[in-house]
């Protein structure tokens, strides 16, 4: 069944268009708690969100949406995504909510659902939800609605989890940090969870007004934090996302520390511990050759996904790995949680740091990346990459980077975008190769 609602990373779109509108977002939390309606228990969702304006208004319809086919709703207001998953499993709900549009802009918003074991839903599970959605929902008689509450320690119980990843005897004591929350989700927990530890924490991107998540700020706008590590002399800087599921790192010197980087870094220290999993890493096909090379290099495999940290966390439980994610900042440590959890993979950053005693820019730059080049084609509408010409392209490049290189054409998940990306160890052959693909992708769109 083709997909209507449900995207790579559950439903997302611009506020108040299209999927993305109150009606919906009650349709959801009838049709989503329709499908977890089972057993004799009083039913029981948690919904979180981040801090955009239209949160409250998603917030508001999923609420009216859950409570008439007769769920209790657990409402914590802004935490991070991985907030959710945890408290979805420890307050023994059916299912959790998070209303988030992660890295986008404050015009668009978005549903992501858990189950009760704190993972994102599997494909039959939404596929399942999809079909409740295009029917009438079976509403409730008026003695069995819902019932709808705020909990005032959310943010305390996700503080107290998050520091339990790191051993009881690493303290932060020394460590300047800057903390960039994007004005998002993380913006009281993570500087409080990282000065709890010991840092020194200077805050940033903690000031949320409804419309200025992700603008300037986070891990998809590093100049902002690169500045501000070196002008205050930190240590490191830690960028998280809108709703802190993914983390950027910034050495001392303001230079970019990146998904790969980090993944690298923590499966060689957990390899040296015995602690590794998995025999590796799970990526996706994003992730740089430099990281499959550095890991073959410790005997280590980097198994390789679609884009997105769905697919990564299923291969990683299918696989037995404790270890993976995404070059864009999505770490999934499963030791420590059901999803990508950006606080929890800065602490273990930070621990590092203390243990081995370098500056960032020693330790955190495991290996050298080989030339990457990635570019977005935007198109209106239509399928570019059937057309002839482009897959002719297409061939003739990936026959010129065979044994050299690699390339990943596909279109985006959340967004009329085709991403073209390339890498090879020979930088001006991947720039030609791109250029030259996303020139027949725009001719043909």
């Amino acid at each position: 069944m083709a997909r209507k609602f449900f995207g790579t990373d559950g439903i997302r779109g611009r506020t108040n268009e299209g999927v993305m509108t109150a009606a919906t977002a009650m349709r959801v939390g009838q049709a989503a708690g329709t499908h977890f309606l089972r057993g004799g228990h009083r039913h029981r969702v948690v919904i979180g969100k981040d801090t955009r304006l239209s949160g409250y208004m998603m917030e508001s319809a999923l609420v009216a949406g859950f409570t008439s086919v007769g769920m209790d709703v657990i409402m914590t207001g802004p935490l991070p995504t991985p907030a959710i998953a945890l408290l979805t499993r420890e307050m023994r709900a059916d299912l959790g909510v998070m209303i988030s549009a992660s890295h986008n802009p404050f015009e668009d918003n978005g549903i992501k659902l858990f189950g009760p074991d704190g993972f994102k839903l599997s494909d039959e599970a939404e596929a399942s939800i999809e079909r409740l959605l295009e029917q009438e929902p079976l509403l409730v008689q008026p003695d069995r609605i819902g019932r709808a509450r705020r909990i005032e320690d959310a943010r305390g119980r996700y503080i107290h989890a998050v520091k339990q990843s790191v051993a009881s005897d690493i303290r932060f004591d020394g460590l300047k940090v800057v903390v960039d929350c994007a004005h998002g989700a993380a913006y009281q927990v993570a500087p409080s969870a990282i000065w709890e530890l010991g840092a020194e924490v200077i805050a940033m991107g903690v000031a949320p007004d409804g419309i200025n998540i992700n603008d300037g700020v986070g891990s998809t706008a590093l100049d902002a934090i690169k500045a501000r590590v070196v002008e205050e002399g930190a240590d490191i800087g830690i960028a998280l996302d809108g709703d802190a599921d993914r983390l950027i790192v910034i050495d001392e010197k303001g230079r970019t520390v990146d998904g790969d980087q980090l993944m690298g870094l923590i499966a060689s220290r957990l390899q040296a511990r015995g602690d590794l999993t998995g025999g590796g890493v799970v990526a996706t096909v994003m992730s740089n050759l430099g990281l499959e090379r550095y890991l073959a290099g410790l005997g280590l495999t980097l198994e390789r996904t679609k884009v997105g940290d769905r697919y990564v966390l299923e291969r990683m439980r299918e696989g037995g790995f404790n270890v993976g994610g995404e070059q864009s900042g999505h770490m999934i440590l499963t030791d420590h949680g059901t999803t990508g959890d950006g606080t929890v993979a800065a602490l273990r950053v930070l621990a590092s740091l203390v243990r081995s005693g370098k500056p960032a820019s020693e330790l955190l730059h495991v290996f050298d990346p080989v030339p990457q080049l990635l570019k977005n084609v935007r198109y209106a509408g239509g399928t570019p990459l059937e057309n002839e010409t482009v897959k002719q392209v297409i061939a003739e490049a990936e026959q010129e980077l065979a044994g050299k290189g690699r390339l990943v054409i596909r279109p985006s998940g959340t967004e009329p975008v085709i991403r073209v990306m390339a890498e090879g160890d020979d930088a001006a052959q991947v720039e030609a190769v791109v250029d030259r693909i996303c020139a027949a992708v725009k001719e043909a769109a």
